[in-house]
């Protein structure tokens, strides 16, 4: 696994060397995936951490709690609002760096949300997020990226408390195209295993991941007592056609204006509802008691 830290004139700088920068574009285009170490305070993190781990039990006591396949796997969204927005979380200058690299001019985040392995929770289906944006039969080989996924750890991750199984390489393969059921064929499976085994990779708190949409991932169990959240954004290419905006609070455009990620969003007067807008994602609930 390709690691990316800066080093600490990068940090005084707030600027990613453009040797590091190349080490994050060729991890993403060869392995689909790059972490960069610790890249934010631990202070912002704490805040985040609490409060996600308060709203839990609400999210869970609503009558169609968003659970991904299983119980357990929580889809939780963090506050979208002062004091819980942090520039290093959601304008994070390495991994900005390392995305406009890939995805080009013009690059927008048009996600801001999350998910929770609860203790005892079971594996997901190996998937992707999102297939190859033409169908299979007119592909020869897989396109350029379009879309990286931008996770970040509240704590440290490990294959313990749930870490996210990864399958190397697979952004490049045929395996789910535009339209297609994201469930990974167990075909597909056992045929690239024998050429890059999957693995569990551990993050210190603070870092963040960043890994092309298409590449092959399951959640996995949390076996230990406590809750592990994962915030998650997704940053595009310009061109590509984005759904409904992010919603954040009037008064905070002037912390969105970047001059490199532009953030689809809406601005909204009053109260907003972060723990009613989580859907779930193929989770059957058990009607039978």
């Amino acid at each position: 696994m390709i690691t990316i830290d800066p080093t600490e004139a990068e940090r005084a700088a707030g600027v990613l060397s453009a040797e590091n920068q190349r080490l994050g574009v060729h991890a993403l285009r060869n392995d689909g995936f790059v972490v960069v170490n610790e890249v934010v305070a631990p202070a912002h993190l704490d805040v985040l951490h609490e409060r996600l781990v308060a709203e839990v039990a609400e999210l869970r006591a609503r009558a169609d709690a968003p659970y991904n396949w299983n119980v357990g796997n929580l889809q939780q969204d963090p506050p979208p609002f002062p004091p819980y927005l942090f520039a290093d979380v959601l304008l994070n200058p390495y991994v900005i760096a390392v995305t406009s690299a890939v995805l080009g001019p013009g690059l927008k985040n048009v996600m801001y949300g999350g998910n929770t392995a609860l203790p005892g929770d079971e594996r997901q289906p190996v998937h992707a997020d999102v297939g190859h944006l033409w169908p299979l039969e007119v592909l020869e080989s897989a396109h350029p990226a379009a879309q990286l996924v931008v996770n970040v750890a509240t704590v440290d991750i490990s294959p313990a408390n749930g870490a996210t199984e990864l399958w190397p390489g697979t952004h490049r393969e045929l395996g789910v195209g535009v339209g297609d059921d994201i469930k990974i064929d167990p075909d597909l499976l056992e045929a690239r295993r024998t050429v890059s085994a999957p693995f569990q990779p551990s993050m210190r708190r603070g870092s963040m991941l960043i890994r092309d949409i298409r590449l092959w991932h399951a959640g996995m169990p949390n076996r230990t007592s406590e809750p592990r959240p994962m915030l998650a954004m997704i940053h595009t290419s310009s061109w590509l056609a984005t759904g409904t905006p992010l919603t954040f609070p009037c008064g905070t455009e002037a912390f969105f204006d970047h001059p490199v990620l532009f953030t689809a969003a809406r601005y909204v007067d009053g109260p907003i509802d972060h723990i009613a807008a989580p859907h779930s994602y193929e989770f059957e609930p058990d009607t039978s008691r």
